[in-house]
């Protein structure tokens, strides 16, 4: 009853709140006064930057220790205590940053108070960064507060949908009178922080009414402001602003033209297909085309399919061109894979043989290995999938013949989209495609010269057709040798009916899980036994309560404290036993104010990234050790999507492989532009040696993932690079200075 009534009137607060942030409250917020400054230190203390580092490595918060850093004389330290608050996250910190937002005397501090309670993410504090964006004088505190309350809105459970309305009202506000501030003068952006963060903070809390707001920064003359806006449109799925989005298909910046054709493409807006086809076609920059290819694919026009097949067979001429001069993954793959999957949607079912003879090019360029290739075909012409290369070569070979995992991941992945044919499409046939498909699983699951690396799509496959004989089939997965196809067998059992046999099964297999290497198994194996919602389940995950591994004893406190058992809480907010010893955070710390470059070199070229210790010292040595021992050295880029980012560092090769251990992020201030360099996450505090490097702007990513440099030379190689390009060797440099 008392928890019911505090959130009764914390909601009536913020209704309070938001009342008071009428249109004519806003437009008299003043701009940022001058300011006098006493004269502070430059820098933090060595000792003291240990000690927050080390605090924050070890996700320790203590009032006594780096919350006593608050009252810090100088502004730095207490601005870099406020960082590492919001990076542990713990919730005792709340109260503390509320009172810097408040009321300390430095802007920059009040800035990242806001910063870290919106890292923190927690409700108690959206009552005084409400206040903040009301009253604050000072822009870039406005823009975090802003910011700060898109994190909390989107953290918040569906039972608060209210609370969450109401936060993301107050956002909507602030916009709106943003851009009547901008309006009048001459550059048309009143300011750019509380724009950009603002119009990433809508898509992160969803409010009603946001798509209309939203659309009204599609006219903004800055060119980044109308990239957000698109991006945050397309992202709502919003219907608004379509008329200029099309106008913007012709922009003169090409982020915007790539980001306006994804919008269209999310709004459903048929009017647009012609212009799209053209950009698809014909758009100098590859962003734009790939983006516009992916429209044309959620609209799903059928006329679209002639064009598409027309700029595929050219590619495919360069393609094989660059293939001839032993170039082993030509550069045009991008885009063929981004062509075969959008036929695969405006072509499906209609047996289109030019698509067909396409596909069927880069199947066998590819060695069968292209799961977007495989779909698109099942899709297109699915009585004819069975029947074509390569499952003569799976199916009837040598029993030494070995078998290339990713060929029979990219198989599987196309036999299981034979899952969605109805009869209406394929005919009397649906039926016999369906059971020939699932013949053909069953006989890759339970051929030994299957790889591991290919079981989990061959699971996930089975799976989408929902054999009656599912979970027992998942259950003697749990027995697998591979950590990845445990875990896969776990979620997809999470995804069942609770059973008992499945409790039994899943509780059984966790203390082996306990013991891998990689913690993948036992995080899904604790989720799935969540599911199954019965006392045994909820005893298995007890036992996991005092880990070694944090992230399984967080997992498993959280999920008891869902099941609302004792004592889980507790449980949480134990510290890491972290793998950094005293020299370590030294050597990384000396690295703070030097440049410090990393030449990495791939198939395509090289090019360099200048690595950013001052903002995240910890993962920045993490690379550096690891380039420097030569792990990263012929391992491939097994992501790339063009017009997002390339993916590498995973030595298993499939996306989930690691150094054996993990790292704690270190979200920081500094933004996803293009060329950012980012640690890859399956979680909070999951990195390892997976990072990835971003083709354009991705505000969506921001504060979400660390951020640990830029690319500074080099970036036409980064566009060239395709899934399956290799790093060969990744030299790092070091010099004082900047």
């Amino acid at each position: 009853m008392r928890a019911r009534v505090r959130r009764v009137a914390s909601v009536l607060l913020l209704i309070c709140c938001v009342a008071s942030l009428s249109p004519n409250a806003l437009a008299q917020r003043p701009r940022r006064p001058t300011q006098p400054r006493a004269q502070v230190p430059r820098t933090v203390p060595g000792e003291t930057i240990l000690r927050i580092v080390r605090a924050e490595d070890e996700r320790r918060w203590d009032m006594s220790d780096l919350g006593a850093l608050f009252a810090d004389k100088n502004p730095l330290v207490r601005r870099r205590a406020a960082l590492a608050a919001g990076r542990i996250g713990d919730e005792g910190a709340v109260a503390p940053l509320i009172e810097l937002l408040q009321k300390d005397r430095d802007s920059g501090v009040r800035m990242m108070a806001a910063f870290a309670l919106g890292e923190i993410e927690s409700a108690q504090a959206a009552d005084a960064l409400i206040e903040v964006v009301r009253a604050s004088s000072y822009p870039e505190v406005h823009a975090r507060a802003i910011e700060a309350l898109g994190k909390i809105a989107a953290a918040l459970p569906p039972t608060e949908e209210a609370r969450r309305q109401l936060i993301g009202q107050v956002i909507l506000s602030a916009l709106t009178i943003e851009r009547k501030q901008a309006m009048p003068t001459a550059g048309g952006v009143a300011d750019l922080g509380v724009e950009l963060l603002g119009l990433t903070a809508v898509l992160r809390a969803r409010p009603t009414g946001a798509s209309k707001v939203v659309a009204l920064y599609l006219s903004s003359v800055d060119p980044r402001v109308r990239a957000d806006a698109a991006n945050t449109l397309a992202r709502l799925r919003a219907k608004d602003g379509t008329e200029q989005l099309r106008k913007m298909l012709t922009d003169a910046n090409a982020v915007v033209r790539a980001n306006a054709a994804r919008a269209l493409g999310a709004a459903e807006d048929k009017t647009a297909v012609d212009d799209l086809i053209k950009q698809a076609t014909n758009d100098e920059d590859l962003r734009v085309r790939i983006s516009a290819a992916r429209a044309l694919a959620a609209l799903r026009e059928p006329r679209a399919a002639e064009p598409l097949v027309k700029r595929g067979e050219a590619l495919l001429v360069a393609y094989r061109a660059a293939k001839a001069a032993n170039t082993t993954h030509p550069a045009e793959l991008n885009e063929l894979l981004e062509i075969a999957a959008a036929l695969g949607r405006v072509g499906a079912n209609t047996s289109d043989e030019r698509a067909l003879n396409l596909l069927r090019a880069v199947r066998a360029g590819e060695s069968w290995s292209a799961p977007e290739a495989e779909v698109a075909f099942a899709r297109i012409a699915p009585t004819q999938y069975l029947h074509e290369a390569p499952f003569k070569n799976l199916f009837l070979r040598a029993a030494e013949q070995k078998l290339a995992w990713q060929s029979v991941s990219a198989v599987a992945q196309g036999l299981g989209e034979l899952a969605n044919v109805k009869s209406e499409q394929a005919g009397n046939s649906a039926l016999t495609v369906q059971a020939d498909a699932q013949l053909a699983l069953r006989a890759l699951l339970n051929d030994p010269a299957t790889p591991a690396l290919a079981v989990p799509d061959t699971l996930n496959a089975i799976a989408a057709y929902k054999p009656t004989d599912l979970a027992p089939t998942l259950r003697a997965q749990l027995k697998a040798q591979d950590v990845i196809v445990r875990a896969t067998a776990a979620a997809l059992l999470g995804d069942l009916p609770p059973d008992s046999d499945t409790t039994r099964a899943l509780a059984a297999a966790l203390p082996l899980a306990l013991h891998d290497a990689m913690n993948d198994a036992a995080l899904a194996i604790l989720d799935a036994l969540a599911k199954e919602k019965n006392d045994e389940a909820l005893a298995a995950i007890k036992t996991t309560l005092d880990a070694q591994d944090y992230l399984i004893r967080r997992r498993a406190a959280t999920l008891l404290a869902d099941a609302h058992i004792a004592g889980a809480n507790e449980a949480r907010s134990q510290t890491v036993a972290t793998r950094n010893r005293p020299a370590d955070y030294q050597r990384a710390l000396a690295r703070m104010g030097k440049r410090v470059l990393a030449v990495v070199t791939t198939d395509k070229g090289a090019f360099t990234i200048e690595l950013l210790p001052d903002d995240a010292p910890l993962t920045v040595d993490n690379f550096v050790e690891l380039a420097r021992r030569g792990f990263f050295n012929n391992i491939a880029f097994h992501r790339v999507v063009p017009n997002f980012v390339i993916q590498g560092g995973d030595p298993r090769g499939d996306g989930n492989g690691g150094p054996g251990y993990q790292i704690r992020c270190e979200i920081n201030e500094v933004f996803y532009e293009r060329g950012a360099v980012g640690m890859a996450l399956s979680g909070k505090d999951t990195g390892g040696s997976q990072w990835f490097v971003t083709h354009s702007p991705q505000p969506h990513l921001d504060g979400g993932y660390t951020v640990f440099g830029r690319v500074t030379q080099g970036m036409e190689v980064v566009d060239r690079i395709a899934r399956g390009d290799r790093i060969l060797s990744i030299n790092i440099t070091e010099t004082k200075g900047r």
